[in-house]
């Protein structure tokens, strides 16, 4: 069974991640199939970018989004434009319709400041005056 999920990437404690395309058996960082997507929660607001043409493939041949996936995929409007799909909706339009949707966000700015919170007293020590 082919799913669609999350692929971890960035440095520890700066997630982002990439969607994939990739077998049930697999493991979260090992191989996959193909990128569809990308995904960061560190941006303000959340930052989405999905291949729809893609993604509405693999949906159509049957592979199953993660939960994490299917909530991401709700809001860019990926699931709504499968349905449609599927109802025989032609996929040039909706192609066209994904494409003037990520036109039309507002630009996001990569850089983020929610890095790690270091709580007071556990971060590094002053060095030593020498005297």
């Amino acid at each position: 069974m082919v799913r669609i999920r999350l692929r971890r990437m960035g440095s520890k404690g700066q997630p982002s991640y990439r969607i994939v395309v990739a077998d049930k058996e697999a493991p979260r960082d090992g191989g996959f199939i193909e990128i569809v997507g990308t995904y960061n929660p560190r941006t303000q607001p959340e930052s989405v970018k999905v291949a729809e043409d893609r993604a509405l493939y693999w949906l159509k041949v049957g592979a199953q989004p993660s939960d994490s996936v299917q909530q991401i995929f709700k809001k860019a409007g990926t699931m709504d434009r499968y349905a449609r799909l599927m109802k025989g909706e032609a996929p040039e339009v909706l192609l066209q319709e994904a494409e003037a949707h990520y036109a039309s966000a507002p630009a996001i700015d990569q850089r983020t400041n929610l890095g790690r919170v270091v709580k007071p007293g556990t971060g590094r020590k002053p060095k030593k005056d020498k005297k």
